[in-house]
């Protein structure tokens, strides 16, 4: 880390094959907090064996990494130079069919839930369905009580029409931890003007996402191309509201893709069943620092640059997870 080095490193989704060699990875790389992904299609319990598995991780680590609840636990990380890990659900099917499990998994240590993964879901639409029918019944009974407990709510795989309702609905800002602004990547996975316009007035925050199918170019995307893109996103959102949400599944086999995409809902065979190639020049959280040469490339002030790099996550995270609250 160089003197110019923003004050902190902040990573808004990774859903890597964990190992010791990764979080010193995060360490080398400088990643002062990291929302790691717990799980996708699993329910309650099947979630909780994942949770144990954290626990585990963290007894074993206690060097390298610390399980985040709140955002004092950014600078307790900071102080001993550890990362603090903040864990999330890409899919609301841990809380099966009852509010009440939301709680139980706050409890337990999830900070951050989406509403949707592609499908529909209790709660909303995600983005691969035919027709977006919006927020549901129980969707806004669960949106009520994230709010209620602080858990952030996060869009980043839902329809068009369920993101901006939800945006509407909620009266805490909300987030989309991986995504890219849609017009230089023309995938409904990706946002619109008006999703990130929405999000700006809300308060809210989107990471941009570094997964090469979510990016202009693919894996050939180049590091300028992704500061272009993040200051066209800036002269909407305001770099306050940007950050990295680099999806990075460092590790990971192809039958997770596998997983993600098909989970227990059908027997057919999903496209794009394996990773997509990294870009040359991010392939693991080494990488992360310098991705300031492209913000700074493409006209962003060293300020701007931080926030994007973690200065809007850490102000997101200490006005929605306050430390002690």
């Amino acid at each position: 880390m160089t003197a110019d080095a923003p004050r902190v490193l902040i990573d808004g989704l990774q859903y890597c094959n964990w190992s010791r060699e990764i979080f010193l990875e995060m360490r080398q790389g400088g990643l002062t907090a990291v929302h790691a992904t717990v799980g996708y299609h699993e329910g309650f319990r099947e979630t909780v064996h994942r949770l144990v598995d954290w626990r585990t991780r963290f007894r074993d680590n206690e060097d390298l990494i610390l399980l985040a609840r709140d955002s004092g636990d950014i600078e307790r990380a900071r102080a001993s130079n550890r990362t603090a890990i903040f864990l999330g659900l890409q899919n609301p099917m841990p809380m099966e069919d009852d509010i009440g499990l939301i709680e139980m998994l706050f409890d337990l240590g999830i900070r951050f839930m989406q509403l949707t993964y592609n499908n529909q879901s209790l709660l909303g639409c995600g983005w691969m369905e035919k027709e977006d029918s919006g927020v549901t019944r129980m969707g806004r009974e669960a949106i009520a009580e994230m709010n209620r407990l602080g858990m952030i709510i996060d869009l980043s795989h839902a329809g068009e029409r369920t993101t901006l309702e939800t945006i509407a609905l909620s009266q805490r800002p909300v987030v989309i931890s991986h995504a890219n602004p849609r017009w230089l990547r023309d995938s409904n996975r990706n946002v619109s003007r008006a999703v990130l316009q929405a999000l700006r007035a809300r308060e809210g925050l989107l990471g941009l996402s570094l997964y090469p199918l979510h990016l202009p170019n693919g894996s050939d995307t180049t590091l300028n191309q992704f500061g272009k893109m993040a200051k066209e996103a800036a002269e909407i959102m305001g770099a306050e509201h940007l950050g990295i949400g680099s999806d990075l599944c460092q590790g990971q086999p192809d039958s997770v893709v596998r997983w993600m995409r098909e989970g227990r809902w059908t027997r057919e065979i999903q496209a794009a069943a394996s990773f997509p190639a990294q870009t040359s020049w991010f392939g693991s959280n080494l990488d992360f620092p310098g991705l300031s040469n492209g913000l700074l490339s493409a006209g962003l002030s060293k300020a701007e640059a931080a926030l994007v790099l973690g200065g809007a996550w850490h102000r997101f995270l200490e006005a929605s997870l306050p430390s002690g609250g």
